[in-house]
């Protein structure tokens, strides 16, 4: 294993120097909790590397499919999974009852935004509680939770610091950001680097340890709200580039260019220019939500993130303009949204996966539904879809007879498995959010693109 800084190993107390000798020696049990995306995944590795692990998810119907076998995670296999259990080294529980027996603990929950888009970080502070009801010396704890700067010394601190303990010490308190991309085949937890921040230089050390026993890389930071940072800065980044790409296809409509095109052409210079391209939105737990957490801090120091809301400003318009690229190309052939079917393809927020948390599809489909239009959906990865209403959806099959009988075709995910060259023969008219017609001979219908 490597690690691309000098760990502070030097700053160790005698405690951290026994659990780094602990965790090096492959005797350390480590327990993570939330059995989510990024979780399981988390709690899979590290068992494939030797270690013993003990998965925690309040959700028991995750927990009896962990036992059966099941993986409800696309990037885990049923394979990888019962390879894990035979092992002897995966235990998946519903209860918390030994987190005192661990001697590492990763927090690894959803935070999510509220109704009004600010964060809400309920799940770490339940996790907290449930980990300091059981804090003992010796015990390291890793927040991977995306959060704003400051939570992890301001919220959970004091929370494991009640019990009389002294951080640093007693115990060890960390931030180390995940780093998950569902359906990246190229880089997984293992070959991501990943940054570790402690609470005190000793606190770094051990949580460095911890994840060189089971990653390529580990950076060590100066503190959690510097790793804390670094991992919002990373999808803001994406974000606001996402943001400006989406308006710059908004622009190349007005002058009737091709973005996709355009972006290519651009793309072909060999500095100073990174490939984005636009969508119908933007989907997944991490750049709709984290940006957020960024701009709500900041706001309550009297600062204005521009650029970020700027962005979230065009990312969320994308939705209702691709509804109006659905009534242009209707209104070619003298139809109205209100009666028309409308066929959805791809409902998952990007290609290839089921995740459909926070999908731009789900807003377009909200969308025309309000405007009258009758809705179905094709997406080989997702089954069945419950709607904002409460109707619950199952993805068609794709054939002919059913392309030809939609009056417009929306593409919100292109997906490898779709046969694209059946929907251009076959569909009467689509709307391509995604350039997934590019490559298509001869489309027998209009194509509209973002």
């Amino acid at each position: 294993m490597r690690t691309d800084q000098s760990t502070p190993l030097d700053q160790a107390t005698d405690a951290s120097a026994a659990l780094i000798g602990l965790i090096q020696s492959g005797g350390a049990r480590v327990g993570v909790i939330g059995q989510g995306y990024v979780g399981l995944p988390l709690a899979m590795t590290m068992v494939s590397a030797g270690l013993d692990v003990t998965g925690y998810d309040i959700d028991q119907r995750k927990i009896d499919s962990l036992l059966a076998g099941k993986s409800y995670i696309d990037d885990v296999s049923d394979k990888v999974l019962q390879e894990c259990l035979q092992s002897g080294r995966f235990h998946p529980r519903a209860s918390f009852d030994d987190l005192s027996e661990m001697d590492a603990i990763s927090i690894c929950v959803p935070t999510p935004l509220s109704k009004t888009r600010d964060p809400d970080i309920s799940f770490i502070l339940t996790a907290a509680r449930e980990v300091a009801e059981r804090l003992r010396p010796g015990q390291l704890i890793v927040l991977e939770s995306t959060t704003y700067p400051g939570s992890t010394d301001e919220l959970l601190l004091p929370v494991f610091e009640e019990k009389g303990l002294v951080v640093g010490e007693d115990f060890f308190l960390c931030f180390s950001p995940e780093r998950v991309d569902p359906g990246n085949l190229s880089f997984d937890i293992r070959n991501t680097p990943r940054l570790v921040g402690g609470i005190t230089d000793s606190c770094t050390a051990v949580g460095c340890a911890l994840y060189n026993t089971f990653l390529t890389t580990v950076v060590p930071m100066s503190s959690t709200r510097a790793a804390e940072m670094a991992k919002l800065l990373e999808n803001t980044f994406r974000a606001v580039n996402i943001g400006l790409v989406n308006e710059v296809a908004l622009m190349c409509r007005k002058l009737g260019l091709d973005t996709w095109e355009v972006i290519d052409a651009a793309a072909t210079k060999p500095f100073g220019f990174m490939k984005f391209y636009p969508g119908p939105g933007l989907g997944g737990h991490c750049i709709p939500v984290d940006p957020h957490y960024l701009s709500w801090i900041l706001k309550t120091l009297n600062y204005r993130a521009r650029f970020i809301e700027l962005a979230a400003e065009v990312n969320t318009s994308m939705p209702a303009h691709v509804v109006e690229l659905v009534s242009e190309s209707l209104n070619e052939d003298s139809k109205s949204v209100r009666g028309s079917r409308v066929l959805i393809l791809g409902v998952s927020y990007k290609a290839n996966v089921s995740d459909t948390r926070e999908s731009p599809a789900l807003d377009v489909i909200q969308l025309l539904i309000a405007r009258g239009a009758e809705i179905r959906y094709h997406d080989p990865h997702v089954p069945h879809l419950e709607l904002v209403s409460g109707e619950l959806l199952a993805s068609e099959s794709l054939g002919e007879e059913m392309l030809s009988s939609f009056d417009c075709v929306v593409v919100t995910a292109d997906h490898a498995a779709i046969d694209w060259e059946l929907v251009a023969r076959k569909s009467v008219a689509i709307v391509d959010c995604r350039n997934a017609l590019a490559g298509v001979d001869s489309p027998a219908g209009r194509i509209h693109k973002l």
